[in-house]
């Protein structure tokens, strides 16, 4: 063979492994427990087991529909009109997704192009900007405050200009466990007043708020819901992270252009999961019970790390839980992380790798998305530091 090397052109020369993948490998070689990654490390509910298996014995083997089975997406309908008050029309404003995350890939394809901004609420999940990139969008930080991961709007409205296509949101939040409030929803509604500019609201965290806090998904707000795609995800509410299910909802001149690119990418998602997710939904306390669920999770994390020397403010969503280290050590958060794994068999994720410029305020995110058993022996291991 000729002694030839390819020159690669890269879509995304700066991309690496992400930290998840890099931490979960590293939990895996020192046997330690995974607080890393995003999943649960308990199983999901067998009746719902029982229903994928039921639907694969009645034949639903073969190809699903592009945009999803239907009863499935009136099944999504009624449950957003129920709980935010607005109506989705299954037929063309909802599609079933493999995962939240490739719903957010095809609306970015779908819509971004060369020289595109997209502003960016940072910390952010890690596929959003990729995801602009490979499209030849331009991603535009805007950083939230350090005390509270707060949106400073008038920041916000400065990073809007004649090339703005799009904005990211993301609530509850992942990685800070907090919340957009409805006035928080209200400023958004007003920046965007008079602009072409689309929303993604990635709301996987959706049933699971805390405290007596509510949801303000953006399907509650005319003037956003008129410009949004809503993504959620089966995965983080029925703790099906492996079966990779999600949708989107949107309006329907918007979904019609999302499909066109959805049919390509995917074509559709596993039509045995969607048939007995279509009728697990009928059951409104499978979704509804979350929140009660999780925050005893949260609270037991939290009761056992109250002699600790981590500084913690209980987070208002998600399964994620940041602490503050700067007590224990001013070192790096991907060193601490590292030597947390390496010396006490403990698996975090560090924030720095979220934030504009890799800003590093000496947090560590764990996730409590575990068995009770695992929560408490990991929170007796942190209290020795």
């Amino acid at each position: 063979m000729p002694n030839y090397k390819h020159k690669i052109f890269s879509k995304l020369p700066k991309v690496k492994t992400t930290i998840f993948t890099t931490m979960g490998q590293l939990a895996q070689k020192h046997s330690a427990i995974n607080l890393s990654q995003g999943f649960p490390n308990f199983e999901p509910d067998q009746n719902l087991i029982n229903l994928v298996t039921q639907a694969m014995n009645q034949g639903y083997n073969q190809y699903a529909p592009m945009t999803g089975v239907l009863e499935l997406r009136e099944e999504i309908s009624k449950k957003i009109e129920q709980l935010y008050g607005r109506h989705y029309n299954p037929e063309n404003e909802i599609t079933i997704t493999i995962g939240a995350t490739q719903a957010i890939f095809t609306i970015i394809t779908a819509f971004i192009g060369h020289g595109d901004e997209v502003i960016v609420i940072k910390p952010a999940y890690d596929c959003y900007e990729p995801a602009i990139e490979v499209n030849g969008g331009i991603p535009v930080f805007v950083q939230l405050n350090n005390s509270d991961f707060k949106v400073d709007w008038e920041e916000f409205r400065s990073k809007i200009t004649s090339k703005t296509k799009m904005v990211i949101i993301n609530t509850p939040h992942n990685p800070s466990g907090t919340i957009f409030s409805t006035e928080d929803m209200l400023q958004l509604q007003q920046s965007l007043e008079k602009t072409d500019i689309i929303v993604i609201s990635d709301e996987v965290y959706e049933h699971i708020v805390f405290d007596g806090l509510e949801h303000e998904s953006a399907s509650k707000f005319d003037g956003l819901a008129s410009r949004t795609f809503v993504c959620g995800s089966f995965g983080k509410t029925f703790h099906i992270t492996g079966w990779k299910m999600g949708y989107c909802a949107g309006p329907a001149e918007l979904m019609h252009e999302f499909r066109k690119t959805h049919q390509f990418n995917v074509f559709s998602a596993d039509h045995a999961v969607q048939k007995a997710l279509a009728t697990y939904l009928k059951e409104p306390k499978h979704y509804l019970s979350l929140n009660k669920f999780y925050q005893d999770k949260r609270d037991l994390f939290l009761s056992g790390l109250s002699n600790s020397r981590f500084k913690i403010h209980p987070c208002q969503g998600t399964y994620f839980q940041l602490v503050d280290f700067s007590a224990i050590t001013l070192e790096p958060d991907d060193v601490f992380a590292e030597r947390l794994v390496k010396e006490y068999q403990i698996a975090s994720i560090p924030i720095s790798g979220f934030n504009t410029k890799g800003i590093d305020k000496h947090l560590v995110r764990f996730c409590f998305a575990k068995t009770n058993e695992t929560l408490v022996k990991a929170t007796s291991i942190l209290c020795k530091l």
